[in-house]
């Protein structure tokens, strides 16, 4: 057998979804970044306790559906370890055409935030864009290995990184944490605020809501 991979450029769509809506009264622009088995529609209930009328929040979709077991939802996948860098490529055109759709505000505050595997394409989208944000939110999530501390240093001084992960975590025991911990601290010096919860693999609503 004479098996050969090739590789192709083509036009795709993708959907993102949104909550509130972008108006002179808005403070503060949220990019939410899911995570595995979640729909963006779906992703945005954590962030309907916001004050509606100063939050805007715009999320992404993973553009890998598939059905999960037993009932059949569907989820999505942002990445996998197979053709990442290609897959994290069209993830970078994805979201340049979701910011140049929404032609956000100079004026407003902008929080970057990942949860679970949302962590690393929003990592890595702020690391190849070189994007600016008042606070840059790792939850529950695992930091990329290849990125180093020169790929943000483009960064304002007053951009804050948090990191949050439930102690309890079923996918990050205490050595992980240790590791993405020390990782984050390497990545963003005395920037990064460290801000354990009691609590599993789940969204932190409550950390959400007092982020702004």
């Amino acid at each position: 057998m004479n098996s050969e991979e090739r590789e192709i450029t083509y036009v795709s769509n993708n959907s993102y979804s949104t909550l509130n809506t972008l108006s002179a009264r808005t403070k503060t622009v949220w990019f939410v970044c899911h995570g595995m088995g979640y729909l963006s529609r779906y992703f945005l209930k954590y962030f309907k306790g916001l004050h509606p009328e100063e939050n805007y929040i715009i999320a992404p979709q993973a553009p890998s559906k598939y059905y999960i077991q037993p009932k059949m939802h569907v989820g999505a996948n942002w990445l996998t370890r197979d053709e990442t860098a290609a897959g994290m490529q069209n993830i970078l055109n994805y979201f340049d055409a979701i910011f140049e759709a929404e032609n956000i505000p100079n004026n407003v505050n902008l929080i970057v935030l990942g949860y679970s595997q949302g962590v690393s394409v929003a990592m890595r989208y702020m690391s190849k864009r070189q994007l600016q944000c008042s606070q840059l939110v790792l939850h529950s999530g695992g930091i990329p290995k290849e990125l180093t501390a020169k790929d943000f240093e483009y960064l304002n001084d007053d951009t804050k990184v948090k990191l949050i992960y439930g102690t309890e975590d079923e996918y990050l025991n205490e050595e992980r944490i240790k590791t993405e911990s020390e990782r984050a601290k390497e990545l963003f010096g005395n920037r990064v605020t460290i801000i354990p919860f009691e609590g599993k693999h789940v969204v932190n609503v409550d950390y959400i809501n007092n982020l702004v």
